[in-house]
């Protein structure tokens, strides 16, 4: 494994001193490009020569030429010393402006509540840039997956990642349409809930999530039954508007439908917090700027 590395380690080297050379057909005007010694032209090529074995150039006092070897190695090191350039170029570029595949893992509900209205606007602002969004309630690991930055609940944020804040703390609501709630009563207490059909969530790592409430200074998990799970809080929430049973939501994600009188609130005085919406990334070196654009667009506009 040792002596591999070495082999690949030094493969470059005197390459584009070779495609300088061959290009001008002269080692004084190749060094003259390169802002190097003709001194130094001429040790690169030996060097390059020893390490393939071959001679590259046929010299004469009058002119140079490329040998059979040296014709061979042109034509496949050419293009392919090009595409490294090129490759240097385009990392460089996305490292110095907003340019190139933003993608970001998101749970479904934040789409329409904080993405949606500032989408149009960042894309017009930045053509650049393209946005990926993956929808998805499921944690995902953002280096495997290939994701320059998530949006979650505070809570559920690894410690060892940069978090933004995107919006206040907010509570979790236990919400049921007027026309359940009218044939089997309103709950005034936790314990009442076992008496009601509650829809459950099921998160990314299988277990059924409990419902969260306060009880004095400390929170309280309630296990609740019920005829639905489902794998996002869009699911639950349509669920409850058609009278299935009662959920448990964020607050954000249900105030549209409290609004519009589709759904009422219950048990409010002993609803649980969350810490809010934070986007979040590793961020253990700079930051791209395709990223910071994107933080900064959105955290102007929610």
């Amino acid at each position: 494994m040792k002596q591999n590395y070495t082999v690949r380690h030094g493969a470059l080297e005197g390459v584009e001193v070779f495609l300088a050379v061959a290009r001008r057909r002269n080692f004084r005007r190749a060094a003259a490009d390169l802002g190097v010694t003709p001194s130094a032209v001429s040790q690169a090529v030996r060097t390059l020569e020893a390490r393939m074995g071959a001679a590259l150039f046929v010299r004469t006092t009058r002119s140079v030429g490329l040998t059979e070897a040296g014709q061979r190695f042109l034509d496949r090191a050419g293009p392919a010393f090009e595409e490294l350039v090129a490759a240097g170029e385009a990392a460089r570029d996305v490292g110095q402006r907003p340019t190139g595949l933003l993608r970001l893992s998101v749970p479904r509900a934040v789409v329409p509540l904080i993405l949606e209205p500032m989408i149009a606007s960042f894309c017009q602002a930045y053509p650049e840039i393209e946005l990926e969004i993956a929808a998805s309630d499921e944690m995902v690991d953002l280096a495997a997956g290939g994701f320059d930055a998530g949006i979650r609940l505070g809570q559920f944020i690894a410690p060892d990642m940069v978090a933004v804040r995107l919006t206040p703390s907010f509570p979790f609501v236990v919400v049921g349409s007027p026309d359940y709630l009218e044939r089997h009563g309103s709950p005034e207490h936790v314990e009442d809930l076992r008496h009601h059909a509650c829809l459950r969530l099921r998160r990314s790592n299988g277990a059924i999530a409990p419902w969260s409430f306060v009880d004095g200074n400390g929170e309280v998990e309630a296990m609740v039954s019920g005829p639905l799970i489902a794998h996002d809080y869009p699911t639950l929430l349509g669920a409850a508007m058609q009278g299935i049973g009662l959920a448990q939501t964020p607050r954000p994600v249900a105030e549209g439908p409290i609004a519009q009188g589709k759904l009422r609130s219950v048990l409010d005085g002993v609803a649980a917090t969350t810490p809010g919406v934070f986007l979040y990334h590793p961020g253990k070196r700079q930051v791209l700027p395709k990223l910071r654009a994107f933080i900064d667009h959105l955290k102007s506009a929610v």
